[in-house]
């Protein structure tokens, strides 16, 4: 499996990818800047977590509208996958991949902590190593976790099967008391029309090795390498 890492000014865990990916695959990643107007043949594209811009005007609003995101678009288009984390979650809903928006965390406070993820669907190349309803315990940091959509937009995303993950407590009921963020219906990733661009808040790749506290999040790589491989 060939990947390429997506890095804007304020990326900050484009390297932590880069080793993940590195490690589960044994191949080389490629490093791509925001300013480059062409993307390697890859099998797999991963827009990372950070502060794109410094998170100025507002989140991934500005990242979206980089060189790379027009190839990343038609790339997704062709059927490439695209893995965004956390920021890179808000940049893909700001160029249109993904719907609805990231807002500022409910209580108004940066969030830095592990958290239980209940997987919706294994369905998907990003996580048919989950089985559906397996809880999981990976990190978040962020400001704007916060998912917003539209009533109509939320009852699609459930009825196609799109929400690949909520969060929910370590039995996995999903309830106010374990959402974080005051995501709409504790939504904590959702999936494209085709299901080949995954958005999620939490960072799998500070859960991909047993020196990280746990590795929930290496199942992720783990199944992208064997699904795409």
């Amino acid at each position: 499996m060939k990947a390429a890492v997506i890095v804007f000014p304020g990326s900050n865990c484009d390297r932590d990818a880069k080793v993940a990916l590195e490690t589960t695959t044994g191949q080389p990643v490629d490093m791509v800047w925001h300013g480059d107007n062409e993307l390697p043949k890859v099998d797999l594209i991963v827009v990372p977590g950070g502060f794109s811009y410094g998170d100025y005007l507002r989140c991934g609003a500005m990242a979206a509208h980089s060189p790379i995101m027009r190839e990343i678009k038609d790339a997704s288009a062709k059927g490439v996958p695209t893995l965004g984390i956390c920021n890179g979650f808000q940049i893909l809903t700001e160029c249109g991949l993904l719907p609805g928006v990231l807002m500022q965390n409910a209580n108004l406070k940066y969030i830095c902590r592990p958290v239980h993820l209940r997987i919706e669907t294994s369905q998907t190349i990003f996580t048919a190593a989950y089985h559906e309803g397996q809880v999981v315990e990976i990190p978040v940091a962020h400001n704007e976790g916060n998912y917003f959509a539209d009533p109509e937009t939320l009852d699609r995303l459930k009825g196609e099967g799109r929400v690949a993950m909520r969060y929910a407590t370590p039995d996995g009921v999903v309830n106010s008391e374990s959402n974080p963020n005051g995501a709409a219906q504790n939504i904590a990733g959702i999936l494209n029309e085709t299901k080949t661009v995954l958005g999620m808040m939490p960072h799998p790749e500070r859960a991909a090795d047993a020196l990280h506290g746990g590795t929930d999040g290496k199942i992720m790589f783990d199944g992208m390498m064997e699904a795409l491989s």
